[in-house]
């Protein structure tokens, strides 16, 4: 196949998906949101179901870095680096202490990552802490917070 075939190809794909696709792509409407809003996770919920109750320690292995002032919660940059092996590094996870989920986003690592370091855009709805849990291979999670102050909530 040559590379005008492909491009056909993917072409072709795609309008047929656009088109004839309204069954394949579950489509949700604004309206449905307000009606049927997704059940709130609050954080001491959404740590409970990452750590199964295990306890979490703070440590200065977990470096979390995010503005002291973010001028839109919509899209608030966090980096967090675990300072360990990847190999012992399982996961990252992001919570945001007052959002309707807490729980931002996991992530989850292999050797092949090379290290435990990630960097995003999260959003914020209001000032609130942002905690990074670390879920080490070994079953044990360690952690690191901080206060974002938002000016311009980032959820309406």
């Amino acid at each position: 196949m040559n590379r005008r075939e492909f491009l056909k190809t993917t072409s072709l794909v795609a309008v047929s998906t656009a088109v004839l696709g309204n069954g394949v792509f579950y489509k949700v409407s604004a309206a449905e949101l307000v009606d049927n809003p997704p059940p709130k996770k609050p954080f001491d919920e959404a740590l409970k179901e990452i750590t199964g109750g295990k306890a979490i320690t703070d440590s200065d292995k977990v470096k979390l870095i995010a503005p002291e002032i973010a001028e839109n919660g919509a899209v608030v940059p966090i980096t967090v680096e675990v300072d360990l092996p990847v190999e012992q590094v399982k996961a990252i996870h992001i919570l945001a202490d007052k959002n309707w989920n807490a729980r931002t986003m996991s992530v989850y690592f292999t050797p092949a990552n090379g290290k435990a370091y990630i960097s995003t855009r999260i959003r914020l709805a209001e000032t609130m802490n942002v905690v990074a849990v670390a879920q080490l291979t070994d079953g044990s999670f360690i952690k690191a917070q901080k206060p974002v102050k938002v000016t311009i909530g980032g959820c309406g």
